[in-house]
């Protein structure tokens, strides 16, 4: 109750809400051996994460938060949300990037917001994100599950967010994300990025002025949504860098730190159905050197207390093959592949707040750095 009076005590005055959810899942995770965009000196890749198979007790994105508004007459209100990650397994409380923003909105011009939080990209996207399992290596709708997004299409910090007001359905986003100067103020290559802190996700020196920015369009008529989000970095494309005639390494950057990223959302909710189909085209992400494709499709079937889900994922670089050099010299190949992967799951709901879940989730890729991966988790959840 001490935690609870501390964070909700200073709004004594506004609308707060306190509000958490605990989410806990025994896992087995089979994977193969991921290995990094890098190479001995001997020419063999340097592993990254060795192969295994073990079964674990892991953490959910479990998190604790307020959220609030205060009128401040005049159609005009304050807004404002803290959230913290709690970690019930292993501890590591008061931790993520998870959303915290303060900002003004108006009945008839929308809202503005600054601080930490969700993107335009992943509110068109996220309409596929209806799996429970959230935990790493393997979260449902992360990276080499299936969102090209992930690392860049989530959550951003030292954002700012513009949204629109409901326009009989149709509404819009945008986003700014702004992470001041560090180090090096004109990188002449991608090591000399810097981020200001570990948490940022983008290099703090990627830009002088506007690092990143995000836009969307969405439009919801009952069961039937549909959403376009586009996002770019306004980086450096390092071809000098790259030209050097005794260049060593791949000629790319996972991301392209110069690169931008589209997608395509639908759904439609009817009854006991549930639909979705996403696309995405781009290269900013950290799944493929050059750019990639990706369709994800999720289905929902609804009877009483239970729901079964199904999802298909379909990824797929641009290059199949990227050189490697030495000295400037072509020395290997990088094969990227084709990612397939195929989710099934269950939930049982014993009432609103509580639901426990059993998922598998399927990730077939035979390319040089990602193998096969495979993960069953089961898990509960209790929202309060």
């Amino acid at each position: 109750m001490a935690v609870a009076a501390a964070l909700v005590g200073s709004s004594a005055f506004a609308d707060t809400t306190l509000y958490g959810s605990a989410r806990v899942s025994v896992e087995y995770n089979d994977l193969d051996t991921v290995y990094l965009d890098a190479r001995a000196a001997d020419g063999s890749l340097i592993p990254l994460i060795k192969g295994y198979d073990a079964w674990d007790v892991v953490n959910n994105s479990s998190r604790l938060g307020v959220r609030g508004e205060e009128d401040l007459g005049g159609g005009l209100s304050a807004i404002y949300q803290y959230e913290f990650g709690v970690d019930v397994t292993e501890g590591g409380n008061w931790e993520s990037n998870r959303p915290k923003w303060v900002g003004l909105k108006g009945d008839s011009w929308g809202s503005v917001t600054l601080g930490t939080q969700w993107t335009p990209y992943y509110n068109v996207l996220g309409v596929a994100d209806v799996f429970n399992d959230s935990s790493t290596p393997f979260g449902t709708f992360k990276e080499k599950t299936g969102y090209l997004g992930y690392v860049y299409g989530t959550r951003m910090d030292n954002s700012l967010v513009y949204s629109s007001p409901n326009w009989s359905g149709f509404g819009f986003q945008a986003m700014l994300v702004m992470n001041g100067d560090v180090g090096a103020t004109d990188p002449t290559t991608p090591s000399e990025l810097q981020k200001c802190n570990a948490d940022n996700k983008l290099p703090c020196n990627l830009s002088s002025s506007v690092d990143m920015y995000q836009l969307n369009a969405t439009y919801k008529n009952g069961p039937f949504f549909a959403g376009a989000a586009y996002m770019a970095v306004d980086g450096r494309s390092f071809d000098s860098y790259y030209n050097d005639p005794l260049f060593t390494g791949f000629k790319y950057t996972a991301p392209n730190w110069d690169g931008d990223q589209w997608g395509l959302a639908f759904g439609y909710n009817s009854g006991p159905f549930a639909v979705t189909l996403n696309y995405e085209d781009g290269d900013l992400n950290t799944l493929y050197y050059g750019g990639g494709t990706n369709v994800y499709v999720t289905g929902a079937y609804t009877f009483g207390n239970n729901i079964i889900r199904g999802a298909y994922g379909y990824t797929d670089p641009d290059k199949g093959e990227v050189a490697y050099y030495t000295d400037g010299v072509r020395t290997g190949t990088y094969t990227q592949d084709t990612i397939n992967t195929f989710v099934l799951g269950y939930q049982y709901n014993f009432s609103k707040r509580t639901r426990v879940w059993a998922e598998y989730i399927n990730s077939d890729a035979d390319s040089d750095l990602i193998g096969s991966q495979q993960s069953l988790s089961i898990g509960t959840r209790v929202d309060f």
